[in-house]
């Protein structure tokens, strides 16, 4: 594995983890964490495919985090690495890193010859946090950022209470969650600030598989296919037995799925 480096528009620098050879697939990683989450994934693709996962810059070790935080900024740097990669390339991401990768899409459609996107917080018909997004603001303003993290999954993500429970229940599940809720409070914020409709995907004509677990929240599916029934050239794709974090419950079978797209993108 190598380190790439970009600096983006404002001269920030942007790092990518590199593994493998072949065509090359860029990966924007969900919020809550940083590229290594999809390391289980990229292990299931690397004897076949390059495989280059973005270091989002609000989820860097110690970053300074500057808000407003925007999604355009996480678009120059998405943008940023693509031109220190040889086309084609089909773009991965997920959930607020698909919104990112979205975007990057609309704004540079050549840059990628596909898209597959696992379960992109899209505001179609309502925001993705709303009020429950000015609550777990005053919560980390306040010195908590782990009841912040808390709030986030039982009324943004919408996971079940007992799952909530059962995870925060654990020492080191609430130590990491409360490292990362400064750039997942600015993370949600900044898809927030798209505001409500996703109209302008009309015109990305890019061939992109939509990614749901069948066991996600409802309101993930249900953006899910907005999206499907907006984009001109979408197909939605089912993991059975699997929910938000597949990269994690099931690396293989999402890899699957993945290697299923970018046979049919690059003609394998």
């Amino acid at each position: 594995m190598t380190e790439l480096r970009a600096l983006s528009h404002d001269g920030h620098p942007i790092t990518a983890l590199d593994d493998g050879r072949g065509p090359t697939l860029l990966v924007v990683h969900p919020g809550g964490g940083d590229a290594t989450t999809w390391d289980g994934v990229t292990r299931h693709l690397i004897d076949d495919f390059r495989v280059v996962r973005i270091h989002r810059r609000i989820y860097a070790p110690g970053a300074d985090i500057v808000l407003p935080h925007s999604m355009r900024v996480e678009v120059a740097d998405i943008l940023a690495v693509t031109e220190l990669l040889k086309p084609p390339v089909l773009l991965v991401g997920h959930s607020s890193g698909a919104v990112a990768a979205l975007e990057a899409a609309l704004l540079a459609p050549s840059a990628f010859a596909g898209l597959f996107l696992y379960e992109p917080a899209v505001s179609t018909r309502e925001l993705i946090a709303g009020a429950a997004g000015v609550r777990i603001r005053a919560e980390l303003d306040a010195g908590d950022p782990v009841e912040a993290m808390r709030t986030h999954l039982r009324h943004i993500v919408r996971l079940p209470e007992s799952t909530v429970v059962e995870m925060f229940a654990k020492e080191h599940v609430r130590a990491a969650f409360g490292a990362v809720a400064a750039a997942a409070v600015a993370d949600t914020e900044a898809v927030d600030a798209l505001g409500v409709g996703i109209g302008r995907f009309a015109t990305l004509a890019s061939p992109t598989t939509l990614i749901e677990g069948d066991l996600s929240p409802a309101h993930l599916r249900e953006r899910l296919a907005d999206l499907a029934a907006t984009l001109p050239d979408a197909r939605i794709v089912t993991l059975p037995g699997q929910g938000h974090f597949a990269q994690l419950t099931a690396p293989g079978i999402l890899a699957g799925a993945i290697r299923e797209t970018a046979e049919q993108v690059f003609h394998l």
